[in-house]
């Protein structure tokens, strides 16, 4: 009898154990595009879509992630020159096209602990299309952070309420720290979410070997079709006189359920030239299933001759078109 009780504790004991279990999530997303610029050359210098006059592949990205109790993990892999050569650095001529590799613990209903190498909290835009309106991205997104590594904690004060502080690698985008500097980059973000419709984020990034950066990044759901994006960012290098700043303003339509038009407006300058510029890209989405096709056009000027003319004489000014297919999974 006693061999029966405790086969059966056992057995509910598993059960149990079992059902606290989330089963592994499999997700991700593949994109391509061609992109014409009319100067007949690459002229942007934004990241991503920057092939000229050719169909040619973004990246296939898979994401993984698990939950059992009060313990996840995330791992994200890309492949593809969006989610490797573009955005991922290679570490002694290897590239291990880790996007995002962390783990997290929930210490309370309010507090969390996570370590790893993670998207970094910093700016409006991400690498993965899927997460964005627009195809191409902004200035403020392409000299900005695109992964930091290392730790952090976040407390949730209310639904109104939260604030991350965080220490990270010396240097973005970096899977291993300098041995002399270690964590050596304070963060932290504090989340508002005044309504349902607006959600504001206050970023602080700051570090001896990376510099500072102050960012803030708002969404406003003004009506059911009509939403309002923002980003503006400082960045001061470890160097004097270098760094950026910049704003950029997103706002978007839901003409049709399956079929929204969105506009970026961006103002952006470079404090080591002193060179400013002015990005406007009109763009659709246009939904079919879980297949987004996105095609945009996109005009940039500068207050230097910084862009190539058909003729290959500087110019003040660029334009381009794109037709990007992203596929979600």
């Amino acid at each position: 009898m006693k061999k029966i009780t405790l086969i059966l504790a056992l057995a509910l004991s598993a059960t149990i154990t079992f059902g606290q279990d989330k089963p592994l999530e499999i997700s991700g997303s593949a994109d391509l595009y061609y992109k014409y610029d009319f100067s007949k050359t690459a002229n942007i210098p934004t990241s991503f879509a920057s092939d000229q006059n050719s169909v040619s592949l973004g990246m296939v990205d898979i994401v993984l992630k698990k939950k059992t109790g009060k313990t996840s993990f995330v791992a994200e892999v890309s492949f593809g020159p969006r989610g490797a050569g573009q955005s991922i650095p290679d570490v002694n001529g290897q590239s291990y096209h880790i996007q995002n590799l962390y783990a997290t613990y929930e210490a309370s209903e309010k507090w969390t602990l996570t370590a790893g190498y993670m998207s970094t909290f910093i700016g409006y835009e991400v690498i993965s299309p899927l997460s964005n309106f627009h195809y191409s991205t902004s200035y403020l997104f392409t000299n900005g952070p695109f992964q930091n590594g290392g730790v952090k904690g976040n407390y949730t004060f209310s639904k109104k309420a939260a604030l991350m502080v965080g220490l990270f690698n010396d240097q973005w985008n970096a899977y291993q720290a300098n041995e002399s500097l270690g964590l050596n980059a304070l963060g932290a973000q504090l989340t508002f979410t005044p309504s349902e419709k607006l959600t504001a984020y206050v970023n602080y990034l700051s570090g001896s070997a990376s510099g500072k950066m102050v960012d803030l990044t708002a969404n406003y759901q003004i009506t059911d079709k009509f939403k309002l994006g923002f980003n503006a960012a400082d960045y001061k290098g470890v160097i004097d006189n270098t760094g950026f700043s910049g704003v950029a303003l997103y706002p978007s339509y839901k003409i049709k359920d399956n079929f929204s038009l969105g506009l970026r407006a961006e103002s952006f300058k470079l404090k080591s030239t002193d060179t400013s510029y002015t990005a406007l890209t009109l763009t659709g989405n246009i939904k079919s299933g879980e297949m987004t096709f996105i095609p945009e056009v996109r005009l940039d000027s500068a207050s230097e001759e910084v862009f190539a003319a058909a003729n290959l004489t500087p110019t003040k000014s660029a334009s381009q078109v794109c037709l990007a297919v992203v596929y979600a999974f």
